[in-house]
């Protein structure tokens, strides 16, 4: 069985994105460190990152309520689990930046974002772990590495001893998550939330639910040192499945040609 070892002490839990799968996952990570904190553990930093404002489309379909219309995501979330669960978790409310919001070292990066603009910056972040979610109607992929560099991801494509220290990060698996949505239309809509798409009916409303416990599972078995056996992780809510990839030459192989298979 192979592994992925990146061999990094977590200081910082960084959440970007608090939207329908972003505010679930940084729910989930302030319980795994309050568990933690339970269990006399080292405990990381959590931090929130989101620019936008609670808007009513919001309310029931994300973690907001009524009162939080008008207030930015990322402190409502900050104040309501640190009042809840005793933590000093810390919100940013503008939008992500690879030069000031991380350091070099030590950090799991959680992106949860619909827009290419953000994952660009998240995949310039240096040394960090990288769990990025995405998902469309009623299906995603949460992918879980910590390299950008084709060189480097070939170069240990098998490992050592069966340890992975490199993983491919999304923005190497799936190019197209770094570029704006290809034009099909003579004048094109702009991207869409995924709390619009909800409201239009045109996502299903528990696929977030999928993706958030999915990327909460890799960060659980990272931050307690459990084996992490699979980089990409395809979620299903219509099939009601998840189809998990292992950390292996012939599975990783097809991603890291010039041509990506998906």
């Amino acid at each position: 069985m192979n592994v992925f070892d990146p061999n990094t002490h977590i200081q910082t839990v960084t959440v970007v994105g608090l939207g329908g799968t972003g505010a679930q996952v940084a729910r989930a990570v302030a319980r795994m460190v309050v568990d933690m904190k339970t269990a006399r553990l080292h405990i990381p930093q959590i931090v929130l990152i989101d620019p936008d404002t609670v808007e009513e489309k919001n309310v029931g379909r994300q973690l907001y309520t009524a009162a939080d219309v008008g207030q930015k995501k990322a402190h409502v979330l900050m104040r309501r689990f640190n009042l809840a669960l005793g933590l000093d978790i810390s919100a940013i409310d503008q939008p992500v930046s690879a030069e000031k919001n991380f350091e070099r070292w030590g950090n799991l990066v959680i992106g949860a974002v619909d827009n290419h603009l953000a994952r660009r910056e998240l995949a310039r972040v240096n040394g960090a772990i990288w769990i990025d979610a995405g998902n469309h109607a009623n299906a995603g992929q949460v992918v879980i590495g910590n390299t950008g560099d084709r060189e480097t991801a070939l170069r240990y494509l098998d490992g050592q001893n069966g340890r992975y220290p490199y993983l491919p990060h999304a923005g190497l698996l799936f190019p197209a998550l770094l570029e704006p949505e290809p034009e099909v239309k003579p004048q094109p809509e702009p991207e869409r939330s995924c709390a619009e798409l909800v409201a239009a009916r045109e996502q299903d409303v528990l696929v977030n639910d999928w993706m958030a416990t999915i990327t909460a599972q890799y960060v659980y078995k990272l931050l307690r040192r459990q084996p992490i056996t699979s980089f990409v992780s395809y979620v299903s809510a219509d099939g009601m499945s998840v189809r998990s990839l292992p950390i292996c030459r012939e599975e990783l192989e097809p991603y890291l040609r010039e041509e990506s298979p998906c």
